[in-house]
This record gives C-alpha cells, sequence and structure tokens, in this order.
C-alpha cells in the first residue's frame, strides 16, 4: 500500500474513532508520557543548568529539542518497523495514533461536564469539572466565570486539540501529529510568564506560537464557515474576529476565541488569575447578551462543525496531491 494513501486511511479512521470514543480513560494516553518526559526533564535542567535567566532559557531550549525530537523519532521508527512487517499493520498503528492525537470529543464530554454540573446549580462541582480543562485558578469565579472560562476552552482547543493536529497530520502523518503534540504539551506546561517558568519556558512559549500560526486563522475561518451552515451570526462572528483577533498575549489564542464571541453574541475573556498572579486581559468580543450556561453546548456545535469541514480541507487536500503527485 502506498505509503501517503496508508497515512490518508489513518486520518480518516483515526478521525471517527475519536468521535465515537473519545479518550477511554483505561487506555494509556501519550500525552501522559509526554508530560511525565518533561516533567522529568526539567526537575533534571532546573538542577543542572545555571539559575540565571540565560541558563533557564538555554535548558528550556535544550528540553524542548529532546522532547522534540523524541516524540517525532519515537512514532516514525514504531511506523517503520510495521511496514517491515505488513503494511496492513502499519495502516492499523498509524490510526490508533491519529485517534490519540485528536480531541474533539473529549473536549466535548469535558466541558459538558462543566455544563451539567452548572443545570444542577452546584457551583462548587462546577468549579471543579471546569478546572480540569483550564490553566487558571477557578476557585473563587461565578457563575459566568466558570460558564466563560468552558467557551474560552473551547474555542481556543479546536485549533489546539482538533484543527491543527489534523493539519499536521495531514502533513506529516502521524509522526509529524505527535511532533505537534508534544509541542503543544510543552507549551501547556512551561509556556507560563510568571516565575518559575518565564525563562524556562520562553522556547517552548516562542514554539508553540510559531507552530500554531497557520492552523489558529485557519481554525477561525473554518469555525466562522461552520457557524454560518449552523445558524449563528456569521456577521457578527466576522466583525469580532477581524477586530479583536489578537486581544491576548499570545498571537494565537484570540483567533478562535474572537470568531466564538462574535457568532453567540458574547464577551469573552478578561481578568484571569494564574498561579495567584492576577493577570489583566483585554475582553474580546461584545456582551450583546448575559453569558449562559447553554453558551457551552453551542461552542460544542462550533467545535464538530469546525473539526468536520477541516476533515473536509486536510482529508481533501492530501487526497489531491495523492492523486496528482504521487506515482
Amino acid at each position: 500500500m502506498n505509503p501517503v494513501l496508508s497515512s490518508l486511511l489513518a486520518l480518516l479512521i483515526g478521525f471517527g474513532v475519536d468521535l465515537v470514543l473519545g479518550d477511554p480513560y483505561c487506555i494509556p494516553h501519550p500525552v501522559v508520557g509526554m508530560g511525565k518526559l518533561i516533567a522529568g526533564l526539567e526537575k533534571l535542567f532546573r538542577r543542572i543548568f545555571p539559575k540565571t535567566p540565560g541558563g533557564e532559557r538555554a535548558a528550556g531550549a535544550l528540553l524542548w529539542a529532546i522532547v522534540a525530537g523524541v516524540c517525532f523519532a519515537l512514532p516514525a521508527a514504531l511506523l517503520a518497523l510495521c511496514r517491515a512487517v505488513s503494511p496492513w499493520l502499519a495502516l492499523a498503528a498509524e490510526s490508533v495514533m491519529c485517534w490519540q492525537i485528536l480531541a474533539a470529543k473529549s473536549l466535548k464530554e469535558e466541558s459538558m461536564k462543566v455544563f451539567a454540573a452548572l443545570k444542577t446549580g452546584d457551583l462548587a462541582a462546577s468549579r471543579e469539572a471546569v478546572s480540569r480543562i483550564v490553566g487558571r485558578e477557578t476557585a473563587r469565579l461565578d457563575e459566568a466565570g466558570v460558564t466563560r472560562a468552558a467557551v474560552e476552552t473551547v474555542a481556543e482547543n479546536t485549533s489546539d486539540g482538533v484543527v491543527a493536529p489534523l493539519l499536521y497530520l495531514a502533513l506529516g502523518g502521524a509522526p509529524l501529529g505527535f511532533l505537534y503534540k508534544a509541542i503543544n504539551t510543552m507549551d501547556s506546561m512551561l509556556g507560563y510568564t510568571d516565575p518559575p517558568y518565564q525563562d524556562i519556558g520562553f522556547v517552548p512559549a516562542k514554539m508553540d506560537d510559531l507552530a500554531n500560526l497557520i492552523p489558529a486563522r485557519l481554525s477561525a475561518l473554518l469555525m466562522l464557515a461552520a457557524g454560518g451552515l449552523l445558524g449563528f451570526d456569521l456577521a457578527g462572528g466576522w466583525k469580532i474576529f477581524r477586530r479583536d483577533r489578537y486581544n491576548h498575549a499570545s498571537p494565537n489564542s484570540a483567533q478562535t476565541e474572537s470568531a466564538c464571541a462574535g457568532l453567540l453574541g458574547l464577551q469573552l475573556a478578561g481578568d484571569a488569575v494564574y498561579h495567584g498572579v492576577l493577570h489583566k486581559k483585554p475582553t474580546i468580543g461584545d456582551p450583546l447578551r448575559p453569558i449562559q450556561p447553554e453558551d457551552i453546548p453551542r461552542a460544542c456545535r462550533l467545535l464538530y462543525g469546525a473539526a468536520l469541514l477541516a476533515l473536509v480541507v486536510c482529508a481533501g487536500g492530501k487526497a489531491l496531491w495523492l492523486l496528482y503527485f504521487v506515482k
């Protein structure tokens, strides 16, 4: 079987399995392994590198290179071994890898747990549920704050968890997909501007910005298209996207958040507390109406709509490449 065709089929199979199964808790997830590798290297490098801004930036750069190299090389080597045995074994292995890289259903399920807790009126349970999917502190959030955090996470991770992985899987198969996932995980764990991460997390944060430069913008455009097809306010979405897509410290995070805010007629973002430090952040969108728990399933509809459109774009592009350029 042609490796490009096998990679395309694996992408389609992995996407389908993710929509059906999500991330079962009984199966070890590779991101957990990435996290352990990152945490172990961070602990080691903090001991052996000078405790200066330059030393910690060097530690972060070396950590990034090792984790990125390992997370690309291991799946590439595994797929090469599988192909040496059987192309069907390689297809099966890469399908599982694609499934593990994508996170559409798990993102929906975790955010809908927040929605379910909000609907019962249990604010403490709502805060606990949302704390599992956001990096900010949630202990003092009111109902609107919990809802806003969940909607923002769904919007931002439409890119990080679905569209960007699909794009990298289409471009370079599972190895490139795992490389992207490693870059994203390093940023999630280290890419903060507060002590003790501001220096060791510098390179991971910048590399994540670079890796998401195109995917974040593609995700926003696909979300706008999905919003139009689903009957949301496309004109409002386009207006807020153009106006507020850089209202964030990251050049990428507000791309999908602004599209989502405009489509739903909401105001998102604003000040938040991370690691005990209040971060003054600009708002995204206009408060045309109060945010409500029902906005979480609405954001999930946008997530799924954008995911399906991304699959058409990425798989379609790979199919055209196979048809016209691969003999």
